[in-house]
């Protein structure tokens, strides 16, 4: 491990919520920025067909070391001044077993961009954290965060045994495979996804940094599982509790629901945090520790710090757009801020965390409103075909198009687009043919209905050092690390 640890990680949140901008603004501070890993390549590509302000996408794509890749990329997807308002974003092809060499540069060249710009300008190690489930994408992923000299992987949301020895693979320049959850799988389907760093870089890059593996865990047996069977060394762990943002991990009883309908976690929920510091490994806590005290007792409970995502979702520096904070942090201050965990929203079928607004997703006239689409496509589950060729299905695309592919209808209820919203939620919403906007859907933890303690009366303004500067204040040594 790196030998000043953070106190302070900055959760990865969303889709290029917790962004470069934050990241950078994060770790500039000595602490931990981390961006998002997901959907990295659609972001890129968007933010160019924007125009890219500021010229930032272009910066970075100019120090990306697989020239042609840079090139077709800005061929195709940069347009000067930034497209019509009215017109679409391009459609690009979805990722699936054997991707295709244009779709892996927009991949490896996203994340590469993400990274290189939040390690812009200091010294200090960023973070970038993936999805477990999000599984296709995630070789060229990893690859194009290494190739920026990203110096932490952070994974929740599913069993990351296997990704530290991916990593010690690619540090190496080796080819690399990983095993993909295929419903039905039998022994004539081919259920894993390869990458090859040497043809993808033809020999441009050499070896990489091996980043620390950080395993996002809610219990101490899977904490114990990783740090005994993985194929590779977890250097720590992120240790989040059921009141954080975005996926949470089922409740370990099932089919308990509150009359509101959210899950009911219990006793059984509750890591054994001492097994956990007997693995021997830094481990920081999540979920609700966005207060100085909390701070101070997690150190005291041998924690090397604290992961906080909420209270940095809505400062200045973050990607929601300016709207979205606006309105979050005015409901936050009247005391009006509901956040419900949704059992059925996401795909991926992991309960998630959702801000109910109006005007969102999370309202049943709107979500019942909206044409179902699919067309990202980085939370499809695979599926074998009966001629033992790999399928994709996701609960939240058309429904005869689910139940075609041999899903169960009862999977789709509820089910909504978080592709598509969360992307929308940073401002890049596709407008689809039929005219329809792609509409919003907010994730956040519980301390969203505090988060208006940052922002000045009169203001919804504030910064990632405002978040830091208070998180610290009764730690004695700022930003002190084992």
């Amino acid at each position: 491990m790196h030998k000043k640890l953070p106190v302070i990680i900055q959760g990865g949140m969303g889709v290029a919520v917790s962004n470069w901008r934050l990241a950078n603004a994060v770790s500039s501070k000595g602490q931990l920025g981390v961006v998002s890993g997901v959907a990295l390549g659609a972001i890129l590509a968007r933010r160019l067909e924007m125009g890219d302000p500021g010229g930032h996408m272009r910066r970075a794509l100019a120090a990306f070391p697989v020239r042609e890749a840079a090139k077709g990329i800005l061929e195709k997807y940069f347009i000067a001044g930034g497209k019509d308002p009215d017109e679409r974003f391009a459609v690009k092809p979805m990722a699936k077993m054997n991707t295709s060499r244009k779709v892996q540069d927009l991949i490896v060249a996203g994340n590469f961009v993400e990274v290189y710009l939040a390690k812009e300008g200091h010294d200090n190690p960023v973070g970038v954290n993936f999805l477990e489930k999000i599984q296709v994408t995630t070789l060229p992923s990893l690859y194009g965060a290494m190739l920026a000299g990203v110096d932490y992987i952070l994974m929740g949301a599913g069993i990351p045994r296997y990704i530290p020895g991916v990593l010690d693979r690619l540090a190496e320049g080796f080819d690399v495979d990983l095993k993909v959850d295929v419903k039905g799988l039998t022994d004539e389907g081919d259920p894993y996804i390869r990458f090859s760093p040497a043809d993808f870089a033809k020999g441009v890059v050499g070896k990489l940094k091996r980043p620390d593996f950080l395993a996002i865990v809610s219990s101490h047996i899977l904490a114990r599982m990783l740090a005994t069977k993985s194929n590779g060394e977890v250097n720590g762990f992120v240790v989040e509790l059921p009141v954080a943002g975005g996926h949470n991990a089922p409740p370990r009883k099932k089919g308990e629901f509150t009359d509101d309908g959210e899950p009911i976690y219990g006793e059984r929920d509750v890591p054994d945090l001492q097994i956990i510091a007997d693995l021997g490994k830094p481990f920081w806590l999540a979920g609700g520790y966005g207060e100085p005290g909390m701070v101070v007792e997690a150190l005291k409970s041998g924690a090397s710090g604290v992961q906080v995502g909420t209270a940095f979702a809505y400062c200045d520096e973050s990607g929601f757009t300016r709207e979205i904070k606006d309105e979050v942090i005015e409901k936050s201050r009247s005391g009006t801020l509901k956040v419900f965990t949704d059992a059925v929203a996401s795909p991926t079928g992991f309960p998630f965390k959702v801000i109910e607004l109006d005007d969102t997703l999370s309202n049943e006239r709107v979500y019942e409103k909206r044409t179902r689409i699919c067309d990202l496509g980085y939370l499809r589950h695979a599926y074998q075909r009966e001629d033992a060729t790999i399928g994709w299905r996701c609960p939240s695309e058309p429904v005869d198009d689910y139940v075609r592919k041999g899903g169960d209808i009862a999977d789709t209820v509820g089910r909504k687009c978080l592709c598509n919203s969360l992307v929308a939620n940073v401002g890049l919403p596709q407008i689809q043919r039929s005219g329809e906007i792609e509409g919003i859907l907010i994730t956040s933890g519980d301390d969203a209905a505090n988060v208006s303690r940052f922002a000045p009366e009169g203001s919804t303004s504030y910064s990632a050092a405002d978040v830091l500067t208070y998180l610290l204040s009764e730690v004695e040594n700022q930003g002190s690390g084992d």
